[in-house]
């Protein structure tokens, strides 16, 4: 198994940055993918981006060019940097891991963009 803990979010202005922070419990080289997913009220949870053990990037079409996920594998963590954010981005932020057949999910974190 997999925990999985994230942090980072919180309230910022329409047009600022944060950067998410999704920690391990495991070597991430040893986890074959993980993504960051978010869902505001009333939607669906959606991908927003994913990485792969061997570096393969994808996101959602809404955050391509504002969004950047990284890994650091020393650290057992996964990074969500977000700029120029909008209001329509808030939303709970939740990271996920794909190991073998298993799907683990951290808490989430909140991500409030005002107008």
């Amino acid at each position: 198994q997999v925990h999985l803990v994230e942090s980072g979010g919180g309230l910022v202005q329409a047009g600022g940055s944060l950067r998410l922070s999704c920690a391990a419990s495991r070597p991430i080289f040893s986890i074959n993918a993980m993504g960051w997913y978010r869902q505001a009220p009333g939607k669906q949870r959606e991908l927003v981006a994913s990485i792969t053990s061997g570096g393969k990037t994808n996101y959602a079409d809404s955050v391509e060019g504002r969004f950047t996920i990284s890994r650091d594998n020393a650290k057992n963590t996964v990074y969500l940097q977000m700029n120029s954010l909008k209001p329509e981005d808030s939303a709970d932020y939740y990271c996920n891991a794909l190991m073998g057949l298993f799907v683990y999910w951290g808490q989430g974190t909140q991500v409030t963009v005002s107008s």
